[in-house]
């Protein structure tokens, strides 16, 4: 009997260690997958930055260990879905914006008008001591990693009608994000708001359900929408930001030389989006052009009133935020 129970406890102690044994073996062929999600379409100066630098990097540099999987045009879910399942460890990383001020109050600066003068500027902010604050209070707060900044241009609108004065500009049915800040500003500009998830927004300028919407020309191009909209005014009335962000524990649970590759490809990949963004508004506008759309610069009597109409929203931030104030002049004596 004894020896029977011996036999066995060999039989049972074999299998056990063959399993671990192909267990870890399993482990060490195994490769991790970070999957990007975002809003953008698939030329957009986004995603030509993290196919070409992003995904190239990591593969060459981790030798396939760690892949790269990048959905664009909201495959994943819209921004605020994606935003939540980066936090909650259902999605690795996501392109997100100012969706993430609810958390951080100071990414608000993405929303806020006439705020920064040129992409320049934007980069140089971004990438200072303001930009550094932020992705500190965004770790810390919202419970993600932040892995840099990178842009999505500077906001116009799009309609089906000429916007030559503000009083075009006046109750137009307009799609803005579904952000306070968004909403705030186009009441301050008499606009008839209505905030559509962006996927939706194609089907809603052709169906009429709405005039026109506000965003980079770039997003205008990558999403097909000029196919459905005839102007352009070149009012810059808000600069996008976005922000790279991974999951926390995933990114605890690399090692440090995966760390620091991943750092590496998301530094050269964001200055290569700064990059792509500034080269490709002149192309983008004649693309758009191409297709018939017609542009419209404000001259200066509608500028100034543009940046009049908004002042009573500066005034709502002064009240909420007080810090904004100091912010805000640090951001414009930034050269």
């Amino acid at each position: 009997m004894r020896r029977k129970t011996k036999r066995m406890f060999i039989i049972t102690f074999s299998l056990i260690s063959t399993m671990l044994i192909l267990s870890a073996c399993g482990e060490s062929g195994s490769n991790e997958t970070i999957r990007v999600s975002n809003t953008f379409g698939e030329d957009h100066p986004q995603n030509k930055a993290l196919s070409e630098k992003f995904k190239s990097i990591i593969e060459e540099e981790t030798e396939g260990d760690i892949e790269v999987e990048i959905y664009e045009d909201s495959k994943l879910g819209d921004e605020k879905e994606v935003y939540d399942g980066v936090r909650d460890g259902t999605i690795e990383m996501v392109v997100a914006g100012t969706i993430m001020s609810d958390d951080v109050p100071k990414m608000s600066i993405g929303d806020w008008p006439f705020l920064f003068r040129d992409l320049d500027h934007a980069e140089k902010v971004l990438n200072g001591p303001v930009g550094d604050e932020v992705k500190e209070q965004l770790e810390e707060k919202a419970g993600v990693k932040s892995l840099g900044w990178s842009a999505n241009g500077f906001r116009m609108f799009s309609s089906n009608k000429s916007i030559e004065d503000m009083e075009d500009l006046k109750g137009q049915k307009m799609r803005l994000p579904d952000i306070d800040n968004f909403v705030k500003m186009g009441e301050a500009l008499d606009l008839n708001v209505t905030s559509l998830p962006i996927e939706e927004v194609f089907t809603s300028l052709e169906q009429g359900v709405v005039d026109g919407q506000d965003n980079p020309i770039s997003t205008l191009k990558a999403n097909g929408w000029y196919e459905v909209q005839d102007y352009v005014l070149e009012s810059r009335h808000v600069f996008s930001l976005n922000n790279y962000i991974i999951n926390e524990d995933l990114w605890e649970g690399f090692s440090d030389e995966e760390r620091e590759i991943i750092e590496k490809a998301a530094e050269e990949t964001a200055d290569y989006e700064w990059d792509l963004t500034k080269e490709s508004y002149e192309e983008d506008k004649k693309f758009l052009e191409d297709e018939g759309m017609e542009f419209i610069a404000p001259d200066d009597q509608f500028q100034e009133n543009f940046e009049k109409a908004v002042e009573p929203f500066y005034d709502d931030v002064y009240q909420e935020y007080p810090w904004a104030e100091d912010l805000i002049t640090e951001i414009k004596e930034t050269e």
